[in-house]
């Protein structure tokens, strides 16, 4: 027991710091390129379902927040961020880039083409809709001096350090011991592949991040926002979720892959409706089944559909019609492309 739980240990340590290590890079390119996405959004509205499911398809939270911002002012249509919910996973997809790379872009590309479709089928049948969201926690920020937090300047970066913040010493020796983990075999896979050299690679950008950004952005964004909130969260899913798998499949068997009776549709329903959880986490269980090959892997999919980590969350803090009615698309959507797929034998 005590060796199973140092291995699901060292497999959740791998999985949550690789999700944070891009999070961390994706919060930088945000910050670097959100006026580009201000103007790609609102150029027009066929444009719009393409950048909507293109940032639904970047991991995390962010291109997500990225859409409903822009729909509260006014500069996306509903489908539009029907088309980016239903193409992101949330921080699920970080977790399946990790844990199974080549399907995981199957599962993408499906996503954005279903997301596009559904999204454009939304507009079609209600129109545009118009909803005012305040998010005072998650928004999207738009920083007009985003060259002064995020351009590299060696003077800043040596005054920086000679004043070092508690706050940028914790991630950069957090990332420092990221590098040497992978480096030394301790997380990740064993042999020298793309993804252990992915992830070293991204771990090094991380850390030239931590340690060249102002204290500002460094505080705010990668801090706050990504260690304090994220972070914690992330790795206790995935600890606890990754311990349950192994508790539950020690003894009760879950083995419904090889059913053609109830059990998969049951599965099926369960999937889609703990995708209307507003949250990462809870839809490790169906990745982690899929892995095992407990699960097929329509299943996977319609719940990856229905669900968007937290993507919805600022919606949702302002407009309770607007998220009961973009989830129900999604639930809709998700169960009519997953029966179709398991009745199609995947």
């Amino acid at each position: 027991m005590i060796g199973t739980i140092q291995d699901v240990f060292k497999h959740a340590v791998m999985i949550s710091g690789f999700v944070f290590v891009m999070m961390l890079l994706l919060e930088y390119l945000n910050v670097l390129t959100s006026g580009v996405w201000r103007g790609a959004l609102a150029s027009s509205r066929w444009g719009q379902y393409f950048i909507a499911a293109l940032l639904g398809i970047v991991p995390g939270c962010l291109g997500a927040f990225a859409v409903v911002a822009m729909f509260s002012h006014g500069f996306v249509s509903l489908g539009a961020v029907v088309a980016a919910m239903i193409a992101t996973s949330g921080d699920e997809a970080f977790l399946m880039l990790a844990m199974i790379p080549a399907k995981a872009l199957m599962i993408t590309g499906i996503l954005f083409v279903v997301g596009i479709v559904a999204g454009v089928l939304t507009d079609l049948s209600l129109g545009k809709r118009e909803i005012s969201v305040t998010d005072k926690c998650c928004r999207f920020e738009v920083h007009e001096d985003y060259d002064s937090c995020c351009s590299f300047s060696a003077t800043r970066t040596v005054g920086v350090w000679k004043n070092c913040s508690l706050a940028r010493a914790v991630l950069a020796l957090s990332l420092a011991l990221i590098i040497i983990a992978v480096v030394s075999g301790q997380i990740g896979p064993r042999e020298w592949n793309w993804i252990r050299i992915t992830v070293l690679i991204a771990s090094a950008g991380a850390l030239f991040v931590v340690s060249t950004v102002t204290d500002h952005f460094l505080e705010e964004h990668l801090w706050q926002h990504i260690a304090k909130r994220h972070l914690p969260k992330i790795f206790l899913w995935a600890f606890g979720t990754l311990f349950l798998i192994f508790i539950l499949r020690k003894y009760f068997n879950l083995d419904v892959s090889g059913s053609s009776g109830g059990g998969r549709w049951i599965f099926l329903l369960v999937a889609c409706l703990v995708g209307l959880i507003p949250q990462s986490g809870p839809h490790l269980v169906f990745l982690t089944l899929y892995v095992s090959g407990t699960l097929p892997l329509s299943i996977l999919l319609a719940n990856s559909i229905v669900q968007d980590g937290h993507g919805m969350l600022p919606m949702l803090a302002e407009s309770r019609k607007a998220f009961i009615l973009i989830k129900a698309i999604n639930l809709f959507v998700g169960l009519v492309v997953g029966a179709a797929a398991m009745s199609a034998g995947f």
